[in-house]
């Protein structure tokens, strides 16, 4: 798909019903999604102190998990981003592993290495990116 094409995602599986389904099987169902795999980002809620859970598009580079806090080129970042932002320590579940995580808004510097990465999983961020004013982050998640 070239950077000008937009593939209109398969929308059945989503939010809740994702993260249910991926936590009951281990991943054997939710980890692909579109072709494309996916983990579960658990943050803590900057308000309500409690955790929160939501399946992301993941690429990796080395050791490193890459996120994208696109939500679709909203004109907002993602609640789960802003509440990394306060909290950076998270959670991440990939298929059955469960590994606690550092996270880090990708420097002006890394970022474009980082993007090509993530938009070579997922070529519609760059379709994201048009639809916004905002700069989309990267969002660098390591093992702690």
């Amino acid at each position: 798909m070239s950077t000008s094409e937009y593939s209109q995602p398969d929308l059945d599986l989503l939010g809740p019903a994702h993260v249910r389904r991926y936590q009951e099987t281990d991943g054997a169902v939710g980890y692909l999604w579109n072709g494309v795999p996916i983990l579960l980002l658990t943050t803590t809620g900057r308000r309500s102190g409690q955790p929160r859970t939501t399946p992301l598009i993941f690429a990796r580079n080395g050791e490193d998990y890459l996120v994208v806090a696109s939500m679709g080129g909203a004109p907002r970042h993602p609640f789960w981003y802003e509440n990394l932002l306060v909290t950076s320590d998270a959670d991440i579940q990939v298929r059955s592993e469960h590994l606690a995580v550092t996270a880090r808004t990708a420097s002006d510097e890394e970022k474009p290495e980082l993007w090509k990465i993530v938009s070579d999983q997922w070529p519609n961020y760059h379709t994201y990116q048009t639809r916004t004013e905002r700069i989309i982050p990267v969002v660098v998640l390591r093992a702690r």
